[in-house]
């Protein structure tokens, strides 16, 4: 029977990536009284928390923060630039790039779905060569959007955003850039200004180390444009009154004013680390897991190691072995989540995530359980993760990020 009172000792390892752990200088934030959301208190966090998170997608311009998860955001992107029957161009490389080609199609605009063949999609970054040469091929410019993902969380592939830019200016074609950086935002470079961007979607629950409830919009100037004249039938997602009012630091709309407390605390961090800092210390996370995962011996889901992610390492197991039910020894073991495979490689890998709250003690004892987990699961390993974890942190050492 299910319990929802389940406290073991010792702290648990969410080493999903995302919702990534919530430090607790944040929930300390969260935790503050609620103030009224029309009062001079509030329209002075507002202002603060639009500023801060300009700076975080790198961008002048402004920033739509919906009280929603990142689907939401995902909608809102698409309802106030395109309208139904419209030509949108998706390019696969995962399970969340389906589920916005599913959601594309279900507010009725007309998908066309790129990408390289069988799991190959799956295993590698957007081929920007494949969307210019769609795009020079439509010469009516039909197509009036390019939706490409940034960071795929099902397969710990990141993907060359300023590639795909170049790819659509080389065409000489007027879509519109979409770029879904959800589990990529606060963890892994990203600039929504220089790489030209027209539409940023990104959510909370990532690098930003906040719990769910958050999601995002970065606009460009040609968005706002385009949405001032069409669009979709909106209301709650329309960006137009939400700038208006953003400019004196209110939304049209009740905010969730407590996880805004925890954004302003969460940037706080984040820009006194400094964000190159922040996108290294993944980077040497990220080069640590993978170390360990090359010692087991065990294919990493991402094929091209140019495009390895920061935020999390897709694992594959062998032929044979369920890559859930590992997952499943390793939770009832050793108090340790990790992501199970989505869609199309379900049961063949499981992810580990190595993004916010973390440090390197954090990610050798996650490697540890994993290889426990592994090894009580019967699977061969041809080395040690745990070892080869460590010796690259020890020889590759990083300054401690101040919380």
């Amino acid at each position: 029977m299910l319990t929802t009172n389940f406290h073991p000792t010792g702290r648990h390892f969410l080493q999903i990536p995302g919702p990534s752990p919530v430090p607790d200088r944040i929930l300390r934030a969260i935790s503050s009284p609620t103030i009224d959301h029309r009062g001079p208190e509030f329209g002075a966090l507002g202002l603060k928390v639009l500023a801060d998170v300009q700076k975080i997608f790198k961008t002048r311009h402004p920033v739509m923060i919906y009280p929603a998860s990142g689907t939401g955001a995902w909608e809102a992107a698409l309802s106030n630039v395109l309208q139904a029957g419209d030509h949108v161009l998706m390019y696969e490389t995962g399970h969340f790039a389906f589920l916005w080609n599913k959601l594309a199609n279900q507010l009725g605009l007309k998908s066309e779905v790129i990408s390289l063949p069988g799991l190959e999609g799956w295993r590698n970054g957007v081929q920007a060569d494949l969307i210019e040469q769609r795009l020079k091929a439509d010469s009516g410019h039909s197509i009036k959007a390019v939706c490409v993902v940034h960071n795929e969380t099902s397969t710990g592939v990141t993907s060359d955003i300023a590639a795909v830019r170049r790819a659509i200016d080389a065409a000489k074609h007027p879509a519109l850039l979409l770029v879904d950086t959800i589990s990529g935002l606060a963890s892994a470079d990203y600039r929504h200004d220089e790489w030209g961007v027209d539409v940023t979607i990104s959510g909370s629950q990532k690098g930003l180390m906040l719990p769910p409830g958050i999601s995002f919009n970065a606009l460009s100037p040609r968005a706002i444009e385009v949405s001032q004249k069409g669009g979709m039938a909106r209301s709650y997602w329309a960006w137009g009154e939400m700038i208006e009012m953003n400019k004196n630091g209110y939304w049209p709309s009740t905010p969730n004013t407590n996880l805004l407390y925890g954004l302003s605390e969460a940037c706080d961090m984040l820009l006194a680390e400094g964000l190159d800092q922040v996108f290294a210390r993944h980077q040497r996370w990220a080069a640590g897991v993978r170390a360990a995962v090359h010692a087991w011996g065990l294919p990493i889901q991402c094929a091209d190691p140019a495009v390895y992610s920061p935020i999390l390492t897709g694992v594959m197991t062998p032929e044979g072995v369920d890559a859930d039910a590992v997952r499943k020894v390793i939770h009832q073991r050793f108090d340790c989540s990790l992501g199970t495979g989505l869609g199309k490689v379900k049961g063949r890998m499981f992810r580990i995530g190595h993004l916010g709250d973390s440090n390197d003690l954090t990610l050798i004892a996650t490697v540890a359980g994993c290889e426990m987990g592994l090894k009580l699961s019967g699977v061969a390993l041809q080395g040690s993760g745990v070892q080869a974890i460590m010796d690259h942190f020890t020889s590759h050492p990083g300054g401690l990020a101040k919380a």
